[in-house]
Formats: structure tokens, C-alpha cells, sequence
């Protein structure tokens, strides 16, 4: 089953093929949208009112504050040493390894084919830019792009622009 039974969907979710995701032991808030070929893991928290596209990657570790924005194919990780073994050669199991938690923060958006590096904070309507790698916390407002992303601007600049319209 795509959507596992113990996924926690808040009021007006909306998954628009929900035999075309992969959900299960998160949480879903009140008025999300998920997109086809979504994958969303266990612990994963994802806000009210946020936008996740298709082709996106939400790994254990993971959580959106509201109405964030996550454009198609963004990929979120959650170790910064994966290894398939062990230096024994011993397979790894979930003890053998830290998850290191991402946190999105309200109104943030992330475009498409972004891969955000785990441990890290992306600060309140930061714009990250479809490509970039982003390896390091976010300021509050900032748009970055680029890899590694780095800061090309200030998204109050571009608000006050938009909410001039």
C-alpha cells in the first residue's frame, strides 16, 4: 500500500495519485499537497499548507514547518557518511549510523533538483534555487543558489517587489 496505514494526515490533505507515492510513519498537515512519485519516511513531519512536487525525496530526519514550498525531484539526506558496511564488512543496520535532522522553516521554497545535505536549518522564506547543493545553514531571507549554494540575495527585496503587483 502506497499510503501505510500509519501515516498521520491532517484535515484537507491531498495526495494526487496516492497509488504513486511511497508515505508511511509520517505526519501530514492540514491543507499539504503531495505530488505523484513522492517519497516520504518515517519521523518525517511535513507542515500545514505545504506544497511538495512530484519526484521528491523526504528521508527520516526531516521536517517542513507551514507553507513550504518543495519543487520536483528535491532530495533531501540524512547521513553525511553512508556506507553500505561496516569497516568489518559487516552490513550496516540502523545503529551503525547517526541521522542528523533537517529543519525547513515556514514559507521557505526549495526548487527543483535541489539536494539539501542533512544537520542543517533553512531559515524562514529562504529561496533556494532550482540545482543547488546546499551544505550549510540558511539565513532567514536569503536566496542562494549554485553548488557549493552560496548567497546571491535577499528574498525581502524580491517580496516587497511581488507584493507591489
Amino acid at each position: 500500500m502506497p499510503v501505510s496505514e500509519n501515516v498521520i494526515q491532517e484535515e484537507g490533505v491531498k495526495i494526487f495519485h496516492p497509488s504513486l507515492v511511497n508515505l508511511y510513519g509520517c505526519r501530514i498537515g492540514k491543507d499539504s499537497r503531495i505530488g505523484s512519485f513522492v517519497e516520504v519516511q518515517s519521523g518525517v513531519v511535513v507542515g500545514k499548507r505545504c506544497k511538495i512536487q512530484s519526484h521528491s525525496f523526504l528521508c527520516e530526519g526531516v521536517t517542513l514547518e507551514d507553507e513550504v514550498f518543495i519543487g520536483h525531484g528535491v532530495m533531501f539526506t540524512n547521513d553525511l557518511f553512508p556506507r553500505s558496511t561496516n569497516a568489518d564488512g559487516s552490513i550496516q543496520n540502523a545503529s551503525d549510523w547517526q541521522c542528523l535532522p533537517t529543519r525547513v522553516k515556514r514559507r521557505a521554497s526549495i526548487g527543483s533538483n535541489a539536494t539539501i545535505l542533512c544537520g542543517i536549518t533553512i531559515g524562514e522564506e529562504a529561496l533556494i534555487g532550482a540545482g543547488a547543493v546546499v551544505t550549510h545553514d540558511v539565513p532567514d531571507y536569503a536566496i542562494i543558489a549554485g553548488n557549493p549554494a552560496k548567497i546571491i540575495g535577499d528574498a525581502r527585496n524580491h517580496l516587497k517587489k511581488e507584493g507591489s503587483k
